[in-house]
């Protein structure tokens, strides 16, 4: 007997919703345990009921599907249900079970259930989303950055951020009113954030360009970043040779 998948819908357009549970009524494997039209409601339930699955749209109001995946702790198994083709690279590259282009036949979703179930037998359930989207490729640079703070979630604009610090697994950043901390890697934000404003200085630090005030020598032959508001940061000699490169100075 299939396993009963605990699945939870999320689309912001009340049709696709009964479409999608139309065609999933003749899956006697697949148990719709809630359904929701924005991101905020969907963390909220992924995260309360950990469910199996999540049919997941890309492109919705306040929060979109894949910032809603950079917040979850732990993964389900996620399908996405888009009209737009253009997500589907990142889409598996954050190792999206399927991927559903409305409108789709119910053919084609009876195939992304096999492949759920098909994976669920082969993978961990306990992965980690914000391990995943550090897989993100150079695609797209992000525009703002979502962090979870307590119970609340916080967007902020790319334009705000002066640096950003390691911190082991997290990662500092600090903008124009106050720091928050993500769970993320340097490795993520250095390919995430447009290199024409942000730069790798240093293993701990990226810098917003624009805020470099001077830089001053320091001991041992190394070097230091003045920025605007008076904070000073570490260059290591790569990275102030490849600062000198890019800077022309």
């Amino acid at each position: 007997m299939n396993r009963i998948l605990k699945t939870i819908i999320i689309d912001d357009e009340q049709p696709a919703i009964d479409l999608l549970k139309f065609y999933l009524r003749k899956f006697g494997q697949i148990e719709i345990i809630k359904e929701c039209q924005d991101g905020f409601c969907g963390l909220k339930v992924i995260n309360e009921l950990k469910p199996d699955l999540v049919f997941l749209d890309i492109q919705m109001p306040k929060l979109t599907g894949f910032e809603l995946l950079e917040l979850l702790e732990k993964k389900p198994m996620i399908i996405f249900t888009t009209a737009y083709d253009e997500y589907a690279i990142k889409a598996f590259e954050i190792n999206a079970v399927d991927y559903l282009l409305k409108p789709f036949s119910e053919q084609r979703l009876a195939e992304a259930i096999t492949r759920t179930e098909n994976q669920m037998k082969i993978e961990s359930p306990e992965t980690n989303y914000p391990e995943l989207i550090q897989s993100i490729g150079e695609k797209e640079y992000i525009r703002r950055i979502v962090v979870k703070s307590g119970h609340k979630i916080v967007f902020i604009p790319v334009e705000d951020v002066i640096y950003l610090e390691s911190e082991d697994d997290y990662v500092m950043i600090y903008t124009k009113t106050g720091k928050h901390l993500k769970q993320a890697t340097m490795k993520y934000f250095e390919k995430a954030l447009n290199p024409s404003n942000f730069f790798r200085i240093h293993r701990s630090f990226i810098v917003r360009i624009d805020q470099i005030k001077q830089i001053e020598p320091f001991e041992s032959g190394r070097f230091i970043a003045i920025l605007q508001n008076g904070a000073k940061l570490s260059i290591s000699k790569s990275g102030y040779k490849n600062l000198k490169e890019k800077l022309g100075f």
